[in-house]
This record gives C-alpha cells, sequence and structure tokens, in this order.
C-alpha cells in the first residue's frame, strides 16, 4: 500500500509530465491523442514507471506517437526538475498501456453474445 506521500507525488508527476509532454515537447511525431493514465514511483523515488495510452484508429501512428513519448524521456525528466520542489527527479520509464484497447475488445466479445430461451434447456 501506497503512502501518502507516494500516492501525491505520483499525481502531481503525472499532471506535470502530460503538461510537459503536450506543451513543451516538440516533437511532430507525437500527433495523436493521449493520456498519463497512471505514474507509480517506487519507494526510495529513484525510478517511476509512467502508463500511457495513445488513443489512435491508426496502429502506425499509435506506435510512433508512442515511441516519441519514449525518447522524450531524458527532456521530461529535465523539465521536471525546473518545476518540482523534490530533491531527486526520478528517472522515468514509459509503458504502454494497453487496457483500454482490452476492455475495448470484450465489450465486441460480450456485445456479440445472443441469448435465446429455445435449446438452452433440456428438462429430462
Amino acid at each position: 500500500m501506497k503512502g501518502k506521500r507516494e500516492q501525491r507525488l505520483n499525481s502531481e508527476l503525472q499532471r506535470e509530465i502530460y503538461d510537459i509532454l503536450k506543451n513543451k515537447v516538440k516533437d511532430p511525431e507525437i500527433s495523436e491523442m493521449f493520456s498519463i493514465l497512471e505514474v507509480d514511483v517506487t519507494n526510495d523515488l529513484r525510478y517511476a514507471k509512467v502508463y500511457v495510452s495513445v488513443y489512435s484508429t491508426d496502429e502506425e501512428k499509435r506506435k510512433s506517437t508512442f515511441a516519441a513519448v519514449q525518447r522524450a524521456a531524458k527532456q521530461v525528466r529535465k523539465e521536471l526538475a525546473a518545476v518540482m520542489r523534490i530533491r531527486t527527479v526520478p528517472e522515468l520509464t514509459f509503458l504502454l498501456d494497453e487496457s483500454s484497447a482490452y476492455g475495448q475488445r470484450i465489450e465486441e466479445i460480450l456485445s456479440g453474445i445472443t441469448y435465446s430461451d429455445e435449446g438452452e434447456r433440456n428438462d429430462d
């Protein structure tokens, strides 16, 4: 269980990382809509996993946007050092979050299931 300090730091990092990627990183490859879903800082505050979701119907653009986000990790960390008031800014590892695509696929499967009253019961 994360303490309040870690939760607060995760939340603040999530907001700041999104803001930096959206407004300060000038990479034309970041062309698709994205979201920072979660930031998970280790207990020693040296490393952070940043879960990113990229919303695009074009798989190639989705991959290039995520690759550009990964390339910007050092710049994001440098910008975080300027705006955050913490002693050490964690080293960032960006991870692609596939949960929304997975959820959408499950929803498609469930919506395809049809129920009928005939033939479901066999009362002998």
